[in-house]
């Protein structure tokens, strides 16, 4: 297939902005596979701040670094990814090169738990703030399950609004699949 799929086009997307040095959000690090991609990209004298509110995906994605010898590049957190402008330090502001969320819920754990509107476009809007010209969200839209549907529209009524004059906004999907595939939006912050 010439087509990418949506995980290996995200990481596409981000290693165009990511660079060796760099700041970098994972908004729900869920199992670490992002955050551990994420933290290769930054390299030794980056940074990688990931959120989740799961304590068992904070722990998986830490012992996911650790098996990697990437532990030092990334701040882990158990805390909402709405608090991402709270947390990154004020020198990274305007510095920030990408961030991706994951939205859904925690694989193979309590499918009850799951991403919610409010919080995801709060963290947008934060990121908005904190990011640098040209920088990165990369919004993965897992919506086959319970609440997935409304966090979708939520969020694609949000985007549709954004100012284009403030980011562009890409959304990349294959529109013949069946089950309620998966779809990636790209935000690039303009100024």
């Amino acid at each position: 297939m010439n087509l990418s799929r949506i995980l290996p086009y995200a990481k596409e997307l981000l290693e165009k902005v990511v660079e060796p040095g760099g700041v970098v959000v994972d908004a729900t690090v869920g199992n670490g596979h992002d955050t551990v991609f994420l933290a290769e990209l930054v390299g030794e004298k980056g940074r990688i701040y990931g959120f989740d509110i799961q304590e068992q995906a904070v722990e998986n994605t830490i012992e996911r670094l650790k098996n990697n010898g990437l532990e030092e590049r990334a701040q882990i957190m158990l805390r909402s990814h709405a608090e991402v402008k709270e947390v990154v330090p004020a020198e990274y502001h305007g510095k920030v090169e990408a961030a991706i969320f994951n939205l859904g819920y925690l694989p193979g754990s309590d499918k009850e738990i799951i991403t919610k509107p409010d919080s995801t476009l709060q963290a947008i809007e934060a990121l908005l703030d904190i990011l640098k010209p040209g920088g990165l969200i990369i919004l993965v839209v897992y919506y086959g399950h319970e609440g997935g549907v409304e966090e979708k529209e939520h969020l694609m009524q949000y985007l549709a609004e954004l100012d284009q004059k403030r980011a562009h906004v890409l959304q990349y999907q294959f529109l013949n699949q069946k089950n309620n595939p998966p779809f990636l939006v790209a935000v690039e912050k303009r100024a």
